[in-house]
């Protein structure tokens, strides 16, 4: 028994420091959704990475809830720019005690809701609970937004981070939901589940491979992932959307050939892109106001630089059909333009998905084109998925506007969401294997055999 306890003590799993008796919850939830509020709250730091639609403010805005009754009264969400107004509309809708605060002095008790961009005008331990919408925010090892977060609320013990793309890339980026949570440094998640594979040039982590089980088993002990409901148990129905159509525009050469690769092929990489891009950017910004004046729908034209933005802005004019959300404008103007989108005083929105690519619910836009796109998988998943998601009525058209050679950017898109894939194949197995909250249970050995000891033994 004391060997079988050594053994369990090993096993790398979450600790629980949340409630032990769980109150009864809101009755709009799903019954996935209450798995994961009393999941979250029963480890008093968890991550909910739920795919888009699934209903992640409700389940943040619940465990806020209840974490801030079992803490001290006061609860924080911090979201992207735009959303904290969505978040709080949401709370209405269901009652919840919540408002948007521009700074320390707006917030009080009950569920604070700012912005990121305001955090430096917060102060972190006037709040018992901390929420992060959309905490992909998180994923960078050296950023440092994502250093300061972990280190502000390092002594929390109701933390939740919330997104649908955890770790696209990088099974190594959980590393820093872990961190964030308290349940594991990254560096030593990195040294115990993976190794720094020295037979590549970039000597890139992997996990180990005696190990993967195992990291699944313990991502699976402190977070809750899913596509659809299924995945905890619930019922898919509602959530299964029609097939997305894409359509695929080919915008004429007239930048400078990068050919002369290894076979001669025009190959757009990270570094010569914008090669390509700025020769064909006023071509592709044409085809883009051309879609969106093609009907009277909502449109929404996604740009990858500021000079495509230039290119159709230029074609639109001063439009009043027509806002904008770029970098340079200050908080307050990307908020106004943004709504005036939602609420339908503009019909077209021109921005980055870097600047509105998370978060929105855009349900009632289902037409967008992408005037470029860069290799960020993330960026055009997050995007498409401000229309492609529960709640959405029509079907979605997706124009991709593309060049001679930037079919390379797709084909990396493609491996990176092949990855994504396998990965929540991954997160889904281990959840089953670990059947709700993971605990490190062990079968105790039944001798079935007796053997004899030879006689020079004894």
């Amino acid at each position: 028994m004391e060997y079988e306890a050594f053994l369990a003590s090993k096993v790398a799993r979450a600790v629980r420091r949340g409630m032990t008796n769980i109150p009864p919850l809101s009755s709009h939830l799903f019954p996935f959704q209450k798995h994961c509020v009393e999941f979250a709250l029963t480890l008093g730091s968890a991550g909910i990475f739920l795919d888009t639609g699934l209903g992640k403010t409700v389940i943040e805005l619940e465990y806020a809830e209840h974490a801030r009754q079992a803490a001290n009264g006061w609860a924080l969400i911090l979201a992207p720019l735009a959303v904290a107004k969505q978040i709080e509309r949401e709370a209405k809708r269901f009652g919840y005690d919540a408002r948007v605060i521009r700074d320390q002095s707006e917030a009080r008790e009950g569920i604070n809701i700012c912005n990121y961009d305001r955090l430096h005008l917060l102060d972190p331990n006037s709040f018992g609970v901390v929420v992060l919408d959309e905490a992909s925010i998180l994923k960078s090892f050296t950023g440092a937004t994502s250093r300061k977060l972990i280190e502000l609320f390092s002594r929390h013990v109701w933390r939740l981070p919330a997104t649908a793309t955890p770790a696209p890339n990088d099974h190594m980026e959980m590393g820093q939901y872990a961190d964030f949570c308290g349940i594991m440094a990254s560096n030593e998640m990195l040294s115990r589940f993976f190794i720094n594979d020295t037979s590549q040039a970039s000597q890139k982590w992997r996990l180990k491979k005696y190990g993967v089980e195992e990291f699944w088993d313990w991502v699976a002990s402190w977070c809750r992932l899913a596509q659809l409901p299924s995945d905890l148990g619930g019922d898919d129905t509602g959530f299964i959307l029609p097939p997305i159509d894409i359509v695929r525009h080919r915008a004429a050469d007239s930048a400078p050939s990068i050919s002369g690769g290894l076979f001669g092929d025009d190959v757009v990489s990270a570094t010569n892109m914008h090669t390509i891009k700025r020769g064909t950017a006023n071509k592709r910004a044409g085809i883009a106001a051309a879609l969106a004046n093609s009907n009277s729908a909502p449109w929404v034209i996604w740009v990858d630089t500021d000079y495509e933005a230039d290119a159709v802005m230029e074609l639109f004019g001063k439009s009043p059909e027509v806002v904008e959300v770029r970098g340079s404008m200050d908080a307050d103007k990307k908020e106004r333009n943004i709504e005036q989108f939602i609420d339908g005083s503009a019909r077209i929105l021109l921005t980055k998905p870097s600047m509105c690519g998370q978060g929105l619910n855009l349900q009632h836009c289902a037409h967008t084109a992408y005037v470029g796109r860069s290799f960020s998988y993330e960026d055009w998943y997050q995007s498409v998925r401000r229309f492609w998601r529960y709640g959405q009525s029509k079907q979605v058209q997706v124009h991709l506007i593309v060049a001679a050679g930037e079919e390379s950017i797709g084909r990396v898109i493609d491996r990176k969401a092949d990855d994504h894939d396998d990965m929540r194949a991954a997160m889904r197995a281990a959840m089953k294997r670990n059947n709700g909250i993971a605990s490190a249970v062990r079968i105790a050995y039944e001798a079935k055999q007796q053997a004899r000891l030879p006689s020079w033994i004894a």
